[in-house]
């Protein structure tokens, strides 16, 4: 039993090491150039297009930009946009927030952990 205890605890400190170093090597230059995907739907400010505006996304509360209908289920979803829920709704969004509009999905680790330090530098000027 005591096995299996130390086991999962070693699993968990592994897994969340390997998620926060990922998450705080993240390329913020490359970032950019990564978010061009993205800009199809978001900009960069406070304004919103066909996605919400994502300036000053990091640590705000989900469905919060003032003027942008969001889906119910993100509304409702209770999250704030840290980068440990950024990087898994970026990874896999209708898995983490059933309902909700975003589809495209970011599945290299290393894209997601560059975009999200893009992300961090959109703070208000």
């Amino acid at each position: 039993m005591r096995t299996i205890i130390r086991s999962a605890a070693a699993t968990t400190l592994l897994l969340t090491l390997s998620t926060t170093s990922a998450l705080a090597d993240g390329d913020a230059e490359n970032g950019k150039k990564l978010f061009a995907r993205c800009s199809a739907c978001h900009v960069t400010t406070d304004q919103n297009k066909v996605g919400p505006g994502l300036q000053n996304i990091v640590g705000r509360p989900a469905a919060s930009q003032p003027q942008y209908k969001y889906s119910a289920a993100l509304a409702a979803s209770g999250l704030t946009w840290d980068e440990a829920n950024l990087d898994a709704f970026l990874k896999a969004p209708t898995t983490v927030v059933k309902g909700t509009r975003m589809s495209l999905a970011v599945p290299k680790d290393q894209d997601r952990a560059d975009i999200i330090a893009y992300l961090k530098t959109l703070s208000a000027k």
